[in-house]
Order: structure tokens, then C-alpha cells, then sequence
């Protein structure tokens, strides 16, 4: 008598997906809620954006090598390196003292957290079909939703009672508990693929090329703008990128195939996927700040006003699900972006006296469009490849999100700075400084301002968030336009 085959279960691995973007929403969410804190206590708002940044950095470098690898050895192994590698990272971010250490921590926890997302992904589309797939990415956005709401709770109660670095600590039992549950219950079989050679020259020029991308832009929004430096790591993009393309057209394996680049809808879907990601950012990063700084609130409600936004995400997500059943993708994501650019206008022209109930509702109406979109967009790169690439197509369109987030991050700091130093100047009677305004998001800092200050930075801080989302309207608007290049043709044949 045989000994029975062991195989994948496919509802405790469902969950331990939708667990593991838990874990990566429910950080998110929770250092959102946190920067206004650690920003005034570790005095480093200068490098703020670093803290997000980095992250970023790091994800998006490695996300593309993890694309190749699941492809290659398999899911198990690479998710499960991304675990430990995230579970580290955030052990050593809880134990940072200044905000240097913060950063170069967040740095190894985002090389981890490359893995999770699209891995997740990656075997949701491996164990169901893709008439089902929607709605499997609906379930995983309640989760999201769930971790969105729980985050700025957590964060907020956290950071007025023990301190933030213990907002990191919440990743290490849930991480473990994703190691043992992928152990045991996601079987995979073996590899097919036949043995090629590892692609090491196009997957370092692709690391570099990002790398220099991302901090080009990354010091465009420190103090002083455009520096030498941003200027070299431009020139460094273009030649990295020309050698990439040489190494890959000749590469037996190449880690990122030319051929997606000639896939027209493909290429289109992630774009319109950044620049939603891009604007994304401006929300989940300036919201808490605008709750704190301008409406003085605590910690705790200020990330809450995220909460709707989480919880209508995933009513978007099913609709998503039923939109594409019915009718084309481009049309699908026509209704989701004219929701979200509603919203962005809303949050651009709010008033400075706007109450917190007006953001919840704001943000409720935005989560829909966004829930629509961004599923919308995730079924259909994995759907435009063949099922072999599905790993490196799943990967690449977590790494244009992750580069939208990154790069817009950074032009919103430009933005931000910019005007707060312009403010700053023309009001130099007052004795302003940069440093106020963020002790003015800091509710422990606050009551160290001078009252006669308050109003002043409070309306610098407003006004500068309101051409921070000027700017993310315009990236909706083109990411509409460039939905309209779409063929029309429906996802499910």
C-alpha cells in the first residue's frame, strides 16, 4: 500500500496568505501613524522620508531577484526567506536608539518584506483559477483592512504609553507563526524548469540601476533640492539601464524578459498601478500628519482616519471581482480612477477648519476607487503572461508600485519642504524654524511651542499638504489618460 501524497492545503495556505499582508499592512499602518511621534522625539525630520524610503528602496531592489527566484526554485523557499528576513529587521527596528539606526534597519526589513507581497500573490495565483482569483483578492484585502484599522489603533495606544519601538515587536510572533504554517501546509512539487544558468550580471545592473534611481530622487527632497549627486545618479540610471538592456538580450535567463516591455497592456496596467501607488502614499503618509499637526488630535486618531479608507477598500476589491466578470478591464478601471481622483480633489480643497468626520467620509470614497483599481490592475498583469512567468509578472507589478510609492514620496518631500522653507522665510519675524513643525505633529512636543507660533505653522502645514495632493491629482489624471490606451477587451474569455 502506497504512502499517500502529500499536497497543498489550500484554505490554511489561503490563510496563511492573507496573514502574511496582514503583517505587512498592519506595519505599514503603524509606522504611518508613529513618524510624527518618532520624527519630533528623535529630532530627524529633515531625513523623515528616509524612514519610508529606505523601505522602499530595499523592497523594490530585491522584489524583481525574488520575481526570478520563485519562477526558478519555487514559492516556499523564497517566502520563507522573506519572512525571517522581515522578522529580523523588525526585531531590530523595535531596538533602535536615533533615527541613522532606524533607518539602516527598515533597510533590512525591507529586503524581506520584497518577498512577502509578491510571493503572497504569486501563490494565490497558483492555486486558484482565474474566474476566482478576484475574489480571493478581495478576501485578502478584508484582511489588509482589518490590519488598517487595527495599525492605527495600535499604533497610536503604543506610541502614548510604552513608546514607539515597540510598534516593530508586533511583526515578530505573527512572522512565526507564517514560517510554520508555510512549512507545514504549502507542498510544492518539484521544479520542471530545466537547469539555466543564474542571470548574477542582470540582476546586479537591475539592482544598481534601481538604487540609483531611487535615491536620485531621494535627494531631490532634501534640503537644497537638486545636488550633484542627484545629477550623478541620474546619469548612473541611464547608462545602468543601456547595460541592462545589452546583459539581458543576451542572457540565456534573463531575470526580467524584454518581451514584457513589448506587451502593450501589460506595460500600461503597471503604470496606471504606480501612479495610484504614488498617490497612495501621499495618503497613508500625510493624513496622520494633517490629523496631528493641523487638528491637533492624539496618535491614535489621527492614523484613524485611515480606517474607512481600509474598510471600503475591500468592498472596491469585490466589486472589482464583479466589474471584471462583466465587463473589460479598461473600463473597470475607468469607474475605480474617477473615484480616486473625486477624492484626491476633495482632500485638496477641504478647508483648514475641516472636521475629522469629513476625512473618514473622504477616505471611505477613495477606498472604493482604490480597491477597484488596484485588484483590477494585479488580476490583469498576472493574466497577460504566460502561467511560466506569472512569478516575474506578479513581482514586477509589486516593484511598479513600490517604485510610484518611492519616487512620489520623494516629490512630495520636495513639495513639502520647498514650501515649508519659502513660509519659513517670509515669516522669519515670528522666529519660526523647520524643527516646530514637527514638534507641532508631535503631541508630546506640542505643548513646548510658544502660543503666539501655533496658528502659523499650523497653516504652513496646511497648505503645504494641500499642493502635496495638487500634485497627486495630477498623477490620477494621467494615470486615467494612459487607461484610455487600453484595448477593450474582457479579462475572462
Amino acid at each position: 500500500m502506497g504512502v499517500k501524497k502529500r499536497e497543498t492545503n489550500v484554505k490554511v495556505v489561503t490563510l496563511t496568505v492573507f496573514i502574511a499582508i496582514f503583517m505587512t499592512a498592519i506595519e505599514a499602518t503603524i509606522v504611518s501613524t508613529a513618524m510624527p511621534t518618532i520624527a519630533g522625539q528623535l529630532k530627524g525630520g529633515e531625513i523623515m522620508s528616509w524612514v519610508f524610503s529606505i523601505y522602499l528602496l530595499t523592497n523594490a531592489m530585491m522584489t524583481p531577484i525574488y520575481g526570478k527566484l520563485v519562477d526558478r526554485v519555487g514559492r516556499k523557499p523564497v517566502f520563507l526567506f522573506g519572512i525571517v528576513v522581515f522578522i529580523i529587521g523588525s526585531s531590530l527596528c523595535g531596538l533602535s536608539g536615533s533615527m541613522l539606526q532606524l533607518i539602516i534597519f527598515r533597510a533590512i526589513q525591507g529586503i524581506g518584506a520584497g518577498a512577502i507581497m509578491p510571493v503572497a500573490m504569486t501563490i494565490i495565483a497558483d492555486i486558484y483559477p482565474l474566474d476566482k482569483r478576484a475574489k480571493i483578492l478581495g478576501l485578502s484585502s478584508a484582511f489588509w483592512g482589518i490590519a488598517s484599522v487595527v495599525g492605527p489603533l495600535c499604533g497610536g495606544f503604543i506610541v502614548d504609553t510604552i513608546g514607539w519601538h515597540w510598534i516593530f515587536f508586533v511583526n515578530v510572533p505573527i512572522g512565526i507563526l507564517l514560517v510554520i504554517l508555510t512549512m507545514v501546509f504549502l507542498v510544492e512539487p518539484k521544479s520542471e524548469h530545466k537547469k539555466q544558468p543564474v542571470d548574477y550580471a542582470g540582476s546586479l545592473t537591475l539592482m544598481l540601476l534601481l538604487l540609483a534611481l531611487l535615491y536620485g530622487f531621494q535627494t531631490l527632497s532634501e534640503p537644497g533640492g537638486a545636488s550633484l549627486a542627484t545629477y550623478l545618479c541620474f546619469a548612473a540610471v541611464l547608462i545602468f539601464g543601456l547595460l541592462f538592456v545589452k546583459i539581458e538580450r543576451k542572457a540565456t535567463d534573463p531575470v526580467i524578459s524584454l518581451d514584457l516591455f513589448a506587451n502593450k497592456t501589460f506595460m500600461i496596467i503597471n503604470l496606471i498601478a504606480a501612479l495610484v501607488s504614488g498617490f497612495l502614499m501621499g495618503v497613508d503618509v500625510y493624513i496622520p500628519m494633517w490629523m496631528q499637526g493641523v487638528l491637533g488630535l492624539p496618535a491614535a486618531l489621527g492614523g484613524m482616519a485611515l480606517a474607512p479608507l481600509s474598510f471600503t477598500w475591500v468592498i472596491g476589491s469585490f466589486v472589482a471581482g464583479r466589474l471584471l466578470e462583466k465587463t473589460t478591464t479598461k473600463r473597470a478601471l475607468t469607474i475605480g480612477l474617477s473615484i480616486i481622483i473625486i477624492g484626491g480633489i476633495a482632500l485638496a480643497r477641504v478647508p483648514v477648519t475641516t472636521p475629522f468626520w469629513i476625512f473618514c467620509i473622504i477616505s471611505a470614497w477613495t477606498g472604493i476607487g482604490l480597491g477597484i483599481t488596484i485588484t483590477s490592475t494585479t488580476v490583469k498583469a498576472q493574466s497577460s503572461v504566460d502561467a511560466d512567468s506569472i512569478g516575474v509578472a506578479t513581482s514586477f507589478n509589486t516593484l511598479c508600485r513600490t517604485l510610484g510609492q518611492t519616487i512620489m514620496i520623494s516629490i512630495f518631500g520636495v513639495v513639502l519642504n520647498n514650501h515649508y522653507n519659502k513660509e519659513i522665510a517670509a515669516q522669519s519675524a515670528l522666529g519660526l524654524k523647520r524643527d516646530m513643525i514637527d514638534q507641532l505633529s508631535d503631541h508630546e512636543s506640542f505643548s513646548q511651542l510658544a502660543a503666539d507660533v501655533v496658528e502659523p505653522l499650523r497653516n504652513i502645514l496646511y497648505t503645504g499638504l494641500h499642493n502635496v495632493y495638487f500634485v497627486g491629482i495630477i498623477l490620477l489624471i494621467v494615470a486615467f489618460i494612459f487607461n484610455q490606451f487600453q484595448k477593450s477587451e474582457h479579462l475572462l474569455k
